[in-house]
């Protein structure tokens, strides 16, 4: 390659060469066809995120992520504090999902499927180049003294910004307090939802300060996720990468002498359309994020020129260097594996979860209760049941031993939606049917004539010799 590790890796593309300011990009747009699919893709994730907060799914929102009341919710299931366990197992999974598709694909995510990729690319970028004009005009602009068309444009730009980042604040609050609670600080005085509102307000100032200042940042700096790459990627993922093999040696064209060339003509324009400014011939980056905007624009060149397609493409490094096809590697089948378990775990804990979560304990420092006048044996316990359900619940205990009965101290027969309730209770047997001084006894909890869950403890009584 022509180009030095020293002269690209120990400097970001971001900052000047004397380290001292920030370099302003301005990537150019090319509509491509990799480009018009990513805009499908960004179109479908952006309904996605606003309509989700507002789409009911037995009785809930499709996904809510209420930390103050520790209350999330996932395609209209409710996991509440005592589902916790789920959500760690969940998240993990996803991360295992995504360690792996790093590991074969790259960081395609960060550029098809990143919520800071899909607003800053398809959203404010789009919105700025409306206003401004394209990446030169918005760099003259920029360089240019201050004039009542820079002021207006600037002044148009921003409070588009705000009112964008203001949408967007209420959605992402959407998520974390539900949609209702989020239309009721709307339509209601703001007296009212004082907490509500300061709350919108510092996230529309976040978005608008992300969008608006950090931009690639985000991404390069802030963004632990491109990191995590250089540690999972090898020579044999697919990534966006430049054919050196066939590229080299770089220079214009001559007519007589494009065998001693390569292909790549050193337009440069993969630099211009790389929307965090890097060079994507210099090899695997960080900073790259596998958006493909530097396909297209080496695409629409080789067309030009009349030489194949995919001089930049997604492509492996033993691809390049060897001419060997993907392969599945052992990180991948192992990988592959621990997915699959914790898959098919995670699958297995939500198929058996339960409506109701039982919790019963025998009442602490007691023991067994001997009754002589109709020669019974009482066991004292506490009781705790949990509606994990989004609706309130009437509930009945019933023995699953027929010679068991159950005297309750404390009766409750309903489970309010998302509350809990204690119960106090006896359990008696018969003396004549206690065989040790532990027995096992199972209970069934029913609600509208169906079994919710079963659980069961330990009686205590001296056996009958």
């Amino acid at each position: 390659m022509s180009q030095s590790p020293d002269q690209f890796r120990n400097q970001i593309s971001t900052v000047t060469d004397d380290g001292k300011k920030r370099k302003w990009i301005y990537p150019r747009i090319v509509k491509g066809s990799l480009y018009k699919y990513r805009s499908a893709v960004s179109s479908f994730f952006l309904a996605l995120l606003f309509a989700a907060p507002f789409i009911k799914v037995n009785g809930e929102q499709l996904v809510l992520l209420n930390v103050l009341e520790r209350k999330f919710v996932f395609f209209g299931i409710i996991f509440w504090p005592q589902d916790f366990y789920l959500f760690v197992l969940g998240l993990l999974t996803f991360m295992v999902f995504i360690v792996l598709f790093t590991v074969v694909f790259g960081r395609v995510f960060c550029g098809w499927a990143c919520p800071q990729t899909i607003f800053m690319e398809m959203v404010f970028r789009r919105i700025e180049n409306w206003i401004e004009g394209d990446h030169t005009k918005q760099k003259k602009l920029d360089d240019g003294p201050l004039t009542t068309e820079k002021v207006v444009k600037k002044t148009i730009k921003h409070m588009t910004f705000l009112v964008v980042s203001f949408f967007i604040a209420n959605i992402f609050l959407a998520y974390l307090i539900g949609s209702d609670t989020l239309i009721k600080i709307i339509t209601e005085p703001v007296q009212q939802h004082l907490s509500g509102f300061i709350s919108i307000c510092i996230f529309t100032f976040v978005f608008y300060l992300v969008f608006s200042r950090m931009r690639e940042l985000v991404c390069t700096v802030a963004c632990p996720y491109g990191r995590l790459q250089g540690v999972l990627l090898d020579n044999q993922s697919i990534i966006v990468a430049y054919d050196y093999e066939r590229g080299e040696p770089r220079g214009k064209r001559i007519k007589g002498e494009e065998n001693l060339r390569g292909d790549c003509i050193d337009c440069k324009l993969c630099v211009h359309v790389c929307p965090t400014g890097i060079d994507i011939r210099n090899g695997t980056q960080l900073e790259c994020i596998n958006c493909t905007a530097c396909i297209d624009a080496c695409d629409m060149v080789m067309e030009k020129i009349d030489r194949p397609l995919r001089l930049i493409g997604f492509k492996s490094e033993e691809e390049i260097k060897l001419k060997q096809p993907f392969k599945l590697s052992k990180r991948i089948y192992g990988y592959s594996a621990v997915l699959l378990i914790l898959i098919s775990l995670l699958s297995y804990l939500l198929l058996s979860r339960s409506d109701v979560k039982a919790t019963i304990l025998r009442a602490s420092g007691t023991l067994y209760q001997i009754r002589d006048q109709d020669h019974t044996v009482s066991n004292l316990y506490n009781a705790e049941l949990v509606n994990k359900t989004s609706k309130d619940l009437k509930f009945e205990i019933i023995p699953e031993n027929p010679a068991a009965k159950i005297q309750f101290i404390q009766k409750e027969d309903q489970l309010k939606y998302g509350g809990s309730t204690k119960l106090t209770f006896f359990i008696i047997l018969p003396q004549k049917s206690i065989k040790q001084y532990k027995t096992e006894i199972g209970f069934k909890l029913l609600s509208g004539g169906k079994v919710i869950d079963r659980f069961q403890t330990t009686f205590i009584a001296p056996p009958n010799d």
